[in-house]
């Protein structure tokens, strides 16, 4: 005898709110366009209209969607069918996942945004998971938001993304990326492997925060420092660059293989 399936109707949500520096205008383009998603977030292309397609470019994995919600600049919200394959699950086990991005001008120059994301599953344990995991992985993305909003709003971004699986327990793999950074505290200036700047944010692990860069040389922008993964490895190791200068692209590809090549070394205890 065949066993039914569950249906998909216990409910999932994650909700976040950040007051952000701009008009809503200024928060529509970065929340609802593609330059303007890959600016803070990840490379993703975006049809500016109700029905049209949203595709975020998440490192070897690709996530569709489809726009739902388009009321500029107070309302964008698009659904993703396969979320569920993302952690290695069936798709039709769940429902589609619904994101909403909910803009609120506010005196003084800013805005609330509101961020709102929920989709009906099992009730397994995993999805639960999947959803706490979200909101730990997206809330540092929204300090990029608030530093692009503050520093190059509506400039042309260019991405620069590295990434590497690093056999070695995650707190060694983060201590040796400050070492050899020389990252310190919050509001340090640094000078490493070829880069200069600012110290915006540095978050220890387990926190999925890692290291976040402010950049003044070679380029205009700022870079992302992850690492991810369980107490004792493997270790998922991350750089993400938003650069807003038309020298950027020619930094990147002189830059990305040494970026690699940095991140591999990881692997390697110090002697």
């Amino acid at each position: 005898m065949t066993t039914p399936k569950p249906t998909p109707n216990v409910p999932l949500r994650m909700e976040m709110t950040f007051e952000l520096p701009g008009t809503p205008d200024q928060i529509w383009d970065a929340i609802a366009t593609g330059n303007g998603i890959t600016s803070w977030f990840m490379p993703t292309e975006v049809e500016e209209r109700e029905g049209g397609k949203v595709l975020l470019h998440m490192g070897d994995d690709d996530s569709p969607g489809t726009i739902t919600g388009w009321d500029p600049p107070h309302r964008f919200a698009y659904v993703e069918p396969d979320w569920a394959s993302l952690s290695g699950h069936d798709p039709a086990s769940v429902s589609e996942i619904a994101t909403e991005f909910i803009v609120e001008a506010k005196s003084g120059g800013t805005c609330v945004l509101r961020v709102v994301s929920s989709a009906f599953g099992t009730g397994a344990d995993w999805e639960q998971e999947f959803f706490d995991d979200m909101e730990k992985g997206w809330r540092p993305y929204f300090e990029h938001l608030r530093l692009y909003l503050a520093n190059f709003p509506g400039q042309r971004v260019t991405s620069l993304v590295v990434f590497a699986t690093v056999d070695r327990p995650r707190d060694e793999v983060w201590a040796a990326m400050r070492r050899d950074l020389g990252a310190e505290s919050v509001g340090q200036a640094i000078a490493a492997r070829g880069i200069a700047g600012t110290i915006e944010r540095l978050g220890n692990p387990p926190e999925p925060s890692g290291l976040l860069v402010r950049l003044s040389e070679p380029v205009p922008g700022y870079l992302a420092f992850a690492v991810h993964g369980p107490d004792g490895g493997p270790t998922m190791v991350f750089i993400t660059g938003y650069l807003f200068s038309d020298d950027a692209a020619a930094y990147v590809e002189r830059a990305q293989p040494d970026w690699k090549a940095w991140l591999d070394t990881l692997a390697v205890p110090a002697s």
